[in-house]
């Protein structure tokens, strides 16, 4: 088997279904496989997985064995001579892995590979490639120098901006939200390491790779959303496991420093509560644009939003549209592939949309306005899903 795509859950069942059914779309004519792993999700993810999707491999735990332990399970399951960790809270094009296999196929000196990844209004998403957080990167961080002297290189590392947004290149620490890289090498390594919970598997993993003499890589030639905060809210236990995961990733790959243990707290703390205490912009949504050939879901939304809803089959919109921040667009997935909604969210990314996607045979839709929030799911009352 060439693929095995390995999606961890938690507690997210309506992402979950649209990144399934994205995932199902993008491994035709592969020989494939998709494994979910559940972490004891309170919702009903499970069974929905069984019901939608009875066909792939669902692991369910009997416990949530964090974000380490739970992905090793998968892979310890999978059958694929590549695998690739893949967030919950993804949409996939449905020529992304035929895209980046064909690309680690062609490097000689392959250790994982990352995607480009975007958010739920189409913003390139800066942590797709990072340099290893040593002490004076993790500093440049801290203290916003990036942003500050982004073509210098003494500044520049922490989010590899040596290599252009839509430009392959190496780098060296890639986000497990989507990583690639052959089963056979994840275990060699060990996979994640399960003594970390969360938040620094990835850069762990990433640079026990690059110890071993192999090139990590960020892969621009397709384009990945990640909704992000979909499985972690950020709150007190957020902010206690970011500083934990910072201070377990110098524990075991940097020597102890009093000095900088301390500028770690701080900074990481600092971070933290940014993180949490960032609001959400607020959208005063005027109309909805909703692409689609379903005239009874045009009609549907209309009654329950009670708003004025538009309906195009036109995959680009008027210009009279294409710099109202009033307006929200609606992608039907049973009419538009996840390949041209990437696209046209990209595309669009600047003229002040919001979106939403209505995954095919589902009765809600999703997004997410902002990197800092849980997005939003709107159930469709009273409309039946077409079987497609």
């Amino acid at each position: 088997m060439q693929l095995s795509v390995i999606i961890l859950n938690y507690n997210v069942r309506f992402f979950l279904e649209l990144c399934v059914l994205s995932v199902q779309q993008a491994i035709k004519g592969l020989d494939a496989e998709i494994i979910v792993v559940d972490n004891n999700s309170p919702d009903d993810s499970c069974s929905m997985i069984k019901e939608r999707f009875p066909h792939i491999t669902l692991i369910e735990n009997k416990e949530n064995s964090g974000f380490p332990k739970g992905n090793n399970i998968g892979v310890a399951a999978a059958k694929g001579k590549y695998v690739c960790i893949l967030n919950p809270d993804t949409v996939v094009a449905e020529d992304t892995f035929s895209k980046i296999l064909a690309f680690a196929v062609a490097q000689s000196n392959f250790g994982i590979a990352g995607s480009k990844l975007i958010d739920g209004r189409g913003q390139f998403l800066p942590e797709s490639k990072r340099g290893v957080p040593t002490p004076w990167v993790a500093i440049t961080k801290i203290g916003a120098l990036y942003k500050a002297f982004p073509k210098f290189n003494l500044f520049n590392r922490y989010y590899a901006q040596h290599v252009p947004e839509n430009e392959n290149g190496k780098a060296d620490i890639l986000v497990g939200a989507f990583m690639l890289m052959e089963r056979e090498l994840y275990l060699d390594v060990g996979g994640f390491d399960e003594d970390c919970f969360m938040y620094s598997d990835d850069i762990d993993l990433s640079y026990t790779v690059l110890k071993k003499g192999l090139d990590n890589y960020y892969f621009a030639g397709t384009s990945v959303i990640h909704y992000k905060g979909e499985s972690t809210v950020k709150d007190g236990a957020y902010m206690n496991r970011f500083r934990e995961a910072m201070q377990f990733f110098y524990r075991k790959h940097f020597k102890q420093s009093a000095v900088f243990d301390v500028l770690m707290r701080a900074g990481t703390l600092v971070f933290a509560l940014a993180k949490k205490n960032k609001k959400a912009p607020v959208y005063n949504l005027q109309q909805y644009i909703l692409i689609s050939d379903d005239e009874v879901l045009r009609e549907t939304l209309q009654s329950q939003l009670q708003k004025n809803v538009l309906r195009t089959t036109a995959f680009k919109t008027d210009a009279l549209f294409l710099h109202n921040n009033g307006t929200e667009i609606i992608f039907d997935n049973a009419f538009i592939n996840f390949g041209n909604i990437i696209s046209f969210m990209e595309t669009y990314k600047a003229n002040g949309f919001t979106y939403k996607i209505k995954p095919a045979n589902a009765a809600f839709m999703l997004g997410s306005n902002s990197s800092n929030d849980r997005g939003e799911v709107i159930k469709l009352e009273n409309f039946i899903a077409k079987n497609v």
